[in-house]
């Protein structure tokens, strides 16, 4: 399970240590067996699951290899029933002993849309805000960072990635139980801070983008992923119950509105890299994931638009500097 030790030795490299009284108890507090029904069952399918044999050797292909090598198919198997066990698997795919673990999103898809325009990772520290299973994470260490530090609330992801993280023998790789609001003010200490499909989750987005400015070191980077709409600098979508089925989206700005909301949180040089449709061949339901997806959440008969009549989802990537 969770490693404090290996976790804070890391932030202590990164002049962090002042992070181990905030957010130990916090940590601790949240993988307590009782704090969630099921975490008893799933910290019981991690240490089920073999550990690696060597320090993970990540390869640059569409899935993560998380584990290769000669099993049986007997122990191929055994180990296919434990990771379903955390289901569902939302950002992925991953390859571990052959066996495909594809997931809901095609993450892949979004990585090589960005991959070539933000700053190079190579020796960062690094800060995935809302970073689900790790699957970011993963690919961030495979361009080179020299540390990645993942918060996600929710305990399965974080569950999912210590599965991960056990079959593959990764280091400087760590995914915490947090919020970013819970992170201490003014850490100043990351080159490079992701906040990847989590903007329009928050009630106060001028909040969340302070949050991300006072993750990073002036000068470090923010690269941001969001839903957007058309329209002018004026132009907000506030969804009064859903948004594509998801309760919890309460802001949609414009590029022109999320631009200027970029520069109020003190950040510049800020570009637009890149803007997408999200379609059903990134967004689905596997056999990992196998709940309603996005098919489900668009009108049946005009795919633009959301089973609500709302704007169907499209997605940004704006990287800028803090200042």
């Amino acid at each position: 399970m969770l490693n404090p030790a290996d976790i804070f030795g890391d932030l202590d490299e990164m002049g962090l240590t002042r992070w181990r009284e905030v957010l130990m108890p916090l940590v601790m507090e949240r993988m307590a067996d009782n704090a969630h029904g099921n975490l008893a069952s799933w910290k019981s399918i991690i240490a089920g699951l073999p550990a690696a044999g060597n320090e993970w050797a990540p390869q640059d292909r569409d899935a993560v290899l998380i584990a290769d090598g000669e099993i049986s198919n007997e122990e191929a198997g055994r180990i296919r029933t434990l990771l379903q066990g955390l289901v569902p698997w939302r950002k992925g795919p991953f390859d571990i002993y052959g066996i495909h673990l594809d997931t809901e999103w095609r993450s892949d898809m979004k990585w090589q849309r960005i991959r070539h325009s933000i700053s190079p990772l190579q020796g960062r520290n690094v800060l995935d805000v809302g970073c689900g299973n790790g699957y970011y994470a993963f690919r961030m260490k495979l361009a080179g960072a020299a540390r990645v530090i993942g918060i996600d609330p929710t305990v399965l992801f974080v569950c999912q990635f210590l599965a991960l993280k056990k079959l593959s023998g990764a280091t400087a790789i760590h995914v915490l139980p947090l919020r970013s609001n819970e992170l201490p003010a003014e850490s100043r200490s990351f080159d490079t801070t992701f906040s990847m499909g989590v903007l329009y989750h928050q009630r106060d987005p001028a909040r969340h983008l302070a949050e991300l400015r006072n993750s990073l070191r002036p000068g470090g980077e923010l690269v941001l992923e969001t839903l957007v709409i058309p329209g002018d600098s004026a132009t907000v979508l506030e969804p009064e119950d859903r948004y594509a089925r998801m309760r919890n989206v309460w802001h949609i700005p414009s590029i022109p509105a999320l631009e200027s909301w970029l520069r109020d949180a003190g950040l510049k040089n800020i570009q637009l890299v890149d803007v997408s449709r999200t379609t059903v061949d990134e967004q689905r339901s596997t056999q990992w994931m196998p709940f309603e997806s996005l098919a489900e959440s668009l009108d049946p008969e005009d795919s633009s638009l959301t089973i609500e009549g709302l704007p169907a989802p499209l997605r940004a990537v704006f990287t800028c500097a803090a200042t």
